[in-house]
Formats: structure tokens, sequence, C-alpha cells
């Protein structure tokens, strides 16, 4: 409960930052996350369905579509 008081004392500072910066704030937050991945690992679930991904991959073989073919469809239809 400290924790949450902390967190809503320091909202209202952080909305009066600008939009650039907060958005600057949470890439580097989101970064230094990912960062420290090894310190969460995969859940249960996330590894069961990582392994039925995976499973169904070296069935089929087939390795899915080239992204800037996907964004061309997804731009096409804008």
């Amino acid at each position: 409960m400290v924790a949450y008081r902390a967190r809503e004392a320091g909202l209202p500072k952080l909305k009066e930052l600008p939009l650039d910066e907060r958005i600057k704030l949470v890439e580097d937050l989101w970064d230094s996350i990912a960062a420290d991945r090894i310190a969460l690992p995969l859940t249960a679930t996330q590894r069961t369905e990582l392994d039925r991904r995976l499973d169904a991959y070296a069935l089929d073989k087939n390795p899915g579509r080239r992204s800037s073919e996907v964004l061309a469809d997804i731009r096409g239809r804008l």
C-alpha cells in the first residue's frame, strides 16, 4: 500500500511533463525491463504456448510472411 501511495503522489507530476518526455520515459522504462527479462522467467502457461507454437512450426514448416508483405497488405486496406 505504501508503494501505491508513493506512485499516486508522483502521478500528478508525471502528467505535467510534455507528452514527448512521458513517451521517452516509458520507452526507457520498458528498455530497462527488457534488459532484466532473465529476472522474469516464463510462466507455465507461456511455456506451454511457446512449446505448442514450436511444435506446430515443426510440423508444417510454414515460416509465415515477411513483415514487409504484411505491412503492405495493411497499408493497402487503409
